[in-house]
């Protein structure tokens, strides 16, 4: 064998091994550094920060969490998920609430005031404790006057609309989620210990171990999954309509429509945390509730799947109530004050088994936002009426004021059934779409 064919065998074999390298190189998930003895510092540093980068992207590359929703406005009066928890993960049942940013879950730190809840107590973790001077901390106790300085934990107190209060610590500790490439995430999170609840979440049985807040504040799980980059901040779900129960819930941008959603700014960002888009033209059929048209003097609107109904200000809801009472005027309904399931309810010459048998004798509601009103949302009876033991129809729209909400109507789940709804914290917008046929079943991915 001469010379030159030796060279040339040896170029050959050192190319297919720098190529098998380069392959290896490409497909290794850790940073290949620079050998040891190597003095550049910055080139390691380099490499790194390129590697780490290069993992978060493709991470974020079709990487959706998904859950099942499971609940119903009557009779449960909610939605919740199961999420695992800890490590070892345990489940928690958690209340879908896009009204708040806490996550919490009743926990043994010891308990002082708990709920019968499904699951035993989370148990409070050597370490796990959030310091007081965390980010996070500022933002969940921000307007609660709950701070203490110099404190190596940090204390929340959430209170909500129905008077039902958690007092607890925030803790740090993972959650495992299904992706929508069918692969399942462990990801770290901040969330509250809940040793002290009160009102109606004191309440036993509960039917759920804490909440799931998804508001928009920092706080909120998605904020958080979506600042380490793991996620879009993008929420969506869809809660079947037409006496279905349950549905589903995603973290991410990879379930959203590419077309058929209409979509309507975000509000009041960054400084208010609620789904706020807003005033909106109501409509009752073709009868509209605001004879100015602008909609301005019946109040915002925000979505809230933490409340069960829909509650207007007390200026539309007299309109609605109205234009409804109009409406029913000689029709085979009469109003029913024995029935106290809901403030007002009408018995039929026979009793109701579902809403479509009552739905015939009512109208479309439609919001209309924007100048022109060209984006609209169309609620249906199905959104706004339910069948009460007695076998009568009730108004699942209430007057929010009562409940000392004086300039916001909180659209809730009962409004929701039957849309997918997404709330776009990147582009702070929502969108909606119907689907009624589709919320049962997981998305296929």
């Amino acid at each position: 064998m001469g010379l030159s064919t030796i060279v040339f065998l040896v170029t050959v074999i050192f190319s297919v091994c720098m190529c098998f390298s380069q392959q290896a190189h490409v497909s290794r998930l850790h940073p290949k550094y620079p050998p040891a003895d190597d003095e550049g510092g910055d080139s390691k540093a380099f490499f790194v920060s390129r590697d780490t980068k290069r993992i978060v992207r493709r991470l974020r590359e079709d990487r959706t969490a998904i859950f099942r929703l499971t609940g119903n406005v009557v009779p449960s009066g909610l939605y919740f998920v199961n999420m695992s928890l800890g490590n070892p993960s345990k489940p928690y049942y958690l209340d879908v609430d896009t009204g708040s940013d806490l996550t919490w879950v009743q926990c043994d730190a010891p308990c002082r005031s708990c709920a019968k809840v499904p699951h035993p107590l989370y148990k409070l973790k050597k370490g796990s404790l959030v310091p007081d001077n965390d980010p996070l901390c500022a933002a969940v106790q921000a307007g609660s006057g709950h701070r203490r300085p110099s404190s190596q934990q940090c204390d929340y107190d959430v209170k909500y609309a129905d008077q039902g209060s958690s007092l607890g610590v925030l803790v740090r500790d993972s959650v495992r989620t299904l992706l929508t490439k069918g692969t399942v995430m462990t990801a770290n999170f901040v969330f509250g210990c809940g040793y002290d609840q009160q009102g109606s979440l004191a309440e036993s049985p509960a039917r759920t171990d804490g909440v799931l807040g998804l508001g928009s504040g920092m706080a909120s799980l998605p904020s958080q999954w979506a600042k380490q980059g793991l996620i879009k901040n993008v929420i969506g779900h869809c809660i079947s309509g037409e006496g279905r129960d349950g549905g589903y819930i995603f973290f991410g941008d990879d379930l959203v429509p590419t077309s058929a959603m209409t979509w309507v700014p975000m509000l009041g960002k960054p400084s208010t945390k609620h789904y706020d888009v807003g005033a909106a033209q109501m409509m009752f059929g073709n009868k509209p509730l605001d004879k100015d048209g602008d909609g301005k003097k019946l109040g915002r609107i925000i979505f809230d799947s933490g409340s069960s109904y829909t509650y207007f200000t007390s200026q539309a809801y007299g309109a609605f109530l109205s234009a409804v009472k109009e409406n029913l005027h000689r029709k085979q309904l009469e109003q029913d004050s024995s029935d106290k399931f809901l403030p007002l309810c009408w018995r039929g010459k026979n009793r109701f088994s579902s809403v479509a048998e009552a739905a015939p004798y009512f109208k479309l509601l439609t919001l209309k936002f924007g100048s022109a009103g060209a984006k609209q949302m169309e609620i249906f009876p199905g959104g706004y009426l339910v069948i009460s033991g007695k076998g009568n129809v009730c108004l699942g729209i209430l007057n929010g004021s009562e409940l000392g909400n004086l300039d916001t109507n909180v659209l809730g789940d009962i409004s929701l059934q039957g849309h997918l709804v997404v709330y776009d914290n990147e582009k702070n917008q929502i969108g909606w779409t119907h689907s009624d046929s589709n919320c049962q079943k997981l998305p296929k991915f």
